[in-house]
């Protein structure tokens, strides 16, 4: 179980610097590390990038929470309380008077090797009626053969956020897992404009899932969050296997994250590849994005692109990083006025070369101009989830291990 030494920061804000952030166009601009692949700007977006962001307000960090060790996900109640987890077990609630608290819960069954653990958490949008949240993990002897798996377990806390009670367990069973090093398992949650629950998952490096409709792995999701099977508006209500029923989109590696974007309902997922690339895509229903490592019987070949030109309906990345791979994570919209000019931008976590990335998108996808969040940048260490409040706040988890992690609040400089 993770450590819960929870300490809260209480002095002023950390100085930050008003940066007009440089965006990334050709390999001969490539600076401070970030990806620069010269087809995302010809072949994804509308024309070339930028060369500056417009308008970049400064931003303001703070530390809300330290002393935490790879914090996974983060969610804020209606009533101001931040609620996160970690991924070898625990949830943690920061309440609006800075009060940092552990919440009782059973993590007895938990499964927590290498990228599995405890991953995406997600609150009910009826959440102030019905007190529930959804917690995506691996699991102990879930799997039909008595071995572990990932479930989606739903959950209720109670009013005083002492403690978290299983009330569907599991919501959604028996997505598979790397048993032996839980490698590639996702997993994300968040609920799409309709009140459906998806399910980002990865294909626990076996090369047949991502192609095969017929298993959860390698998928988005998408499952009522009462009864955990499909819903109405999924691309294949007449499939024979009732697991195809609950598929969104498929042929992916390692979905990491899972974004809805304001005004346009559109759903975005991010994506961890190889040493080729990494990819955000537009979600579309039946959409395959083109992962196919197996390719008739080769195993697992990882030296395939991450979307493979030769197959057949393989739908296009609207980002992707080239060989200079950042290892992309959780994703999230600005949204609000407050945010100036950086109002309506996809924000990636970053785990390898640390820090934001920023992608401007237009209402059809295309990508228009990419930099990163100049206060982040090389500061914080590896970017787990960056996640828009409500409240129009950016909160931030890091992944660095350790009990090193912290949650960040980021705000525009009013």
């Amino acid at each position: 179980m993770a450590s819960f030494a929870r300490t809260l920061a209480v002095g002023p804000c950390m100085a930050v610097v008003l940066v007009t952030a440089g965006c990334i166009g050709s390999a001969g601009e490539e600076a401070a590390g970030d990806p620069v692949d010269g087809r995302t700007a010809s072949s994804t977006a509308a024309g070339p990038a930028r060369s500056s962001a417009p308008a970049a307000p400064a931003l303001d960090v703070a530390v809300l929470a330290d002393g935490l060790d790879h914090p996974w996900d983060v969610a804020r109640a209606p009533d101001g309380t931040l609620v996160l987890d970690e991924r070898d077990g625990g949830l943690t609630a920061v309440r609006p008077d800075g009060t940092v608290r552990e919440l009782e819960a059973d993590f007895g069954d938990l499964f927590a090797d290498g990228e599995t653990g405890l991953m995406g958490l997600v609150l009910d949008p009826d959440f102030a009626a019905n007190r529930r949240l959804y917690t995506c993990q691996g699991v102990e002897d879930g799997a039909a053969d008595g071995g572990p798996a990932i479930e989606v377990i739903s959950w209720t806390v109670d009013a005083q956020w002492r403690s978290a009670t299983r009330v569907a367990d599991p919501l959604l069973g028996e997505i598979p897992v790397n048993a032996s090093t839980g490698r590639h398992g996702g997993c994300r949650l968040r609920f799409d404009p309709a009140g459906a629950l998806l399910v980002g998952t990865g294909d626990n490096a076996v090369g047949s899932n991502p192609q095969d409709l017929a298993t959860l792995a390698g998928k988005v999701l998408r499952i009522d969050p009462v009864t955990g099977g499909p819903v109405e508006g999924n691309p294949f209500p007449d499939a024979g296997d009732p697991l195809t029923r609950l598929v969104l989109s498929y042929g992916h590696r390692n979905v990491q994250g899972i974004a809805v974007q304001p005004g346009t309902g559109a759903v975005y997922t991010a994506e961890q590849g190889t040493r080729r690339d990494d990819e955000v895509n537009r979600s579309l229903a039946g959409g395959n994005y083109g992962y196919d490592p197996d390719g008739g019987g080769r195993g697992y070949d990882e030296s395939v692109p991450m979307t493979d030109p030769e197959l057949p309906g393989a739908v296009p990345a609207v980002w992707s990083s080239g060989s200079s791979t950042i290892a992309t994570s959780g994703v999230t919209f600005l949204d609000g006025a407050a945010w100036g000019g950086y109002e309506g931008l996809l924000l990636v976590g970053v785990q390898k070369d640390t820090g934001v990335l920023a992608l401007r998108l237009d209402d059809a996808g295309r990508l228009v101009e990419q930099f990163r969040l100049p206060e982040l940048q090389d500061r914080f260490g590896r970017i787990r989830t960056p996640q828009a409040g409500e409240d129009g706040v950016l909160y931030v988890t890091t992944d660095n291990g350790g009990s090193d992690d912290q949650l960040l609040q980021v705000t525009p400089r009013g």
